[in-house]
């Protein structure tokens, strides 16, 4: 085959054997760490972002295997040419390179303008699945093979190189006579004679039907991350948003009631995950209730998301309303376990209520699987005897024991679900808090024990979000 620049222009001297044998061995080598990479990678295909990166190492590797094998190509040199001429139709068909291999997704072509000859090898007459012993096609027949909606690029691009002398340089898809579909790459220049005329064509072709496969995986996979990325960034607003909502409009310090002397000096705080930027289920609440009872409550609806801030909106809304219509803790939160229990969508969840009269300093209280009410005075604190009470949604018609507790004035009570600590560790949360007794027993206000809280809890690795509640007697 002539030169691929021009007839009259030398070839160009293959590089050393020891160069091409170095980068062999470099591409082996990244060959080997992608394969580790790529094994190590732990995918069960169902997160977006690890099949993205799994269609990754595939392309990535796959290119790596050609380049492998065009290198070892380099180094063995070009192998024997076999030419099938238009004219005469029979002759000995061009050896077929090993199916699947490199070679057998490259091929060369060459078209003589002045002969109306051309030869094709072997490789080519394997890519356009066209049997070695039939006659090359010509310029003019090539265009036979190629889809409908590629034959215009394909026709400009001969036309330019045979005109203009602009080289090749693009793709188009063929139907073999089996019936698939191929992808083509062809690159090409025109061969000039002595007077500078176009005298041939020559081209190489290769398949990149895989190649553009693992390229459409990789944006297919792209795209569906962005869009899993995007659809998360939305229900994670959107939880927020819900959450605000529904959480008491309070910040910093309430005090209840709010008309008449006070008696509670209120704080809480929503402390979210430090590892996840999803919105779980949990809530706290104060409430004046309408025979001047108040309301405490925190609870925590197991799971992440909009629908279980929904959930927990739902949740919430309920004790409210049942506990402004005088429903009692213990039968409050049966009702709320058969609510649950209704929903469309089953779930678990903890909960705390309490109710406390100002007039005697009663905390009438249940729970529902949930870390008991903490209780500090005069400088020490103590865990509450919980009455019985399983989770939320766990079992049907569930009963919930009510305990109560007397309090006095300078009494601290502080109400918290069980992310405070990593790994939902409720004693190490239990212990945090009661080794804060002589702290809180200085502070102030209820918003300086809260802060308390937070600069010990705030910067730990919770898996989870979490609330506190802290309602200090004042009155």
């Amino acid at each position: 085959m002539p030169s691929h620049l021009s007839a009259d222009r030398p070839a160009a001297q293959p590089p050393g054997g020891g160069s091409v044998d170095a980068l062999i061995s470099q591409t082996r080598r990244l060959k080997g760490d992608v394969h580790a990479v790529r094994r190590d990678a732990q995918d069960d295909g169902s997160d977006p972002q690890g099949r993205w990166q799994r269609a990754l190492y595939d392309l990535a590797l796959h290119q790596l295997n050609d380049l492998d094998e065009h290198l070892a190509q380099l180094r063995e040199g070009p192998p024997a040419p076999a030419v099938v001429e238009s004219a005469p139709a029979t002759g000995t068909a061009p050896t077929a390179p090993r199916r699947d291999s490199l070679l057998s997704r490259v091929g060369s072509a060459e078209w003589n303008l002045l002969t109306d000859e051309a030869s094709w090898s072997g490789e080519l007459y394997q890519i356009l699945g066209r049997d070695p012993a039939a006659p090359p096609l010509t310029l003019d027949e090539l265009p036979s093979l190629v889809l409908d909606e590629d034959r215009p690029k394909l026709t400009s691009m001969v036309t330019d190189c045979l005109v203009d002398a602009k080289p090749i340089d693009g793709e188009f898809r063929v139907l073999r006579p089996d019936g698939a579909v191929r992808t083509v790459h062809m690159m090409g220049e025109p061969v000039l004679d002595a007077d500078g005329s176009t005298a041939s064509m020559w081209a190489v072709l290769r398949d990149v039907s895989e190649l553009r496969r693992s390229q459409r995986v990789v944006s297919e996979t792209r795209d569906s991350l962005q869009h899993h990325q995007h659809r998360a960034q939305t229900e994670h607003r959107l939880a927020v948003e819900l959450q605000e909502a529904v959480l008491p409009p309070w910040r910093g310090s309430l005090r209840l009631p709010q008309r008449s002397p006070e008696t509670l000096d209120l704080a809480a705080r929503y402390l979210p995950s430090s590892t996840s930027a999803m919105i779980g289920g949990d809530w706290y609440d104060a409430l004046e209730l309408a025979d001047g009872d108040m309301l405490l409550s925190v609870g925590d609806l197991t799971g992440h998301g909009v629908a279980v801030t929904s959930g927990m909106a739902t949740l919430l809304g309920a004790v409210r309303g049942m506990a402004m219509a005088g429903t009692q803790p213990g039968q409050l939160l049966s009702w709320l376990n058969q609510l649950l229990d209704a929903t469309v969508q089953p779930a678990l969840g903890s909960a705390i209520c309490c109710r406390y009269r100002p007039e005697t300093r009663t905390l009438a209280w249940a729970q529902a699987g949930h870390p008991a009410p903490l209780l500090f005075r005069d400088g020490t604190g103590r865990r509450l005897s919980a009455p019985d009470g399983v989770l939320l949604g766990a079992t049907s018609g569930a009963s919930y024991e009510q305990a109560e507790e007397p309090l006095e004035a300078g009494d601290l009570l502080v109400l918290h679900t069980d992310g405070l600590m990593p790994g939902h560790d409720s004693m190490a949360a239990v212990n945090l808090l009661l080794h804060l007794a002589p702290r809180f027993d200085e502070a102030r206000t209820a918003q300086d024990c809260v802060r308390m809280v937070v600069e010990e809890c705030g910067g730990t690795e919770r898996e989870d979000d979490a609330c506190v509640l802290i309602a200090k007697v004042t009155g």
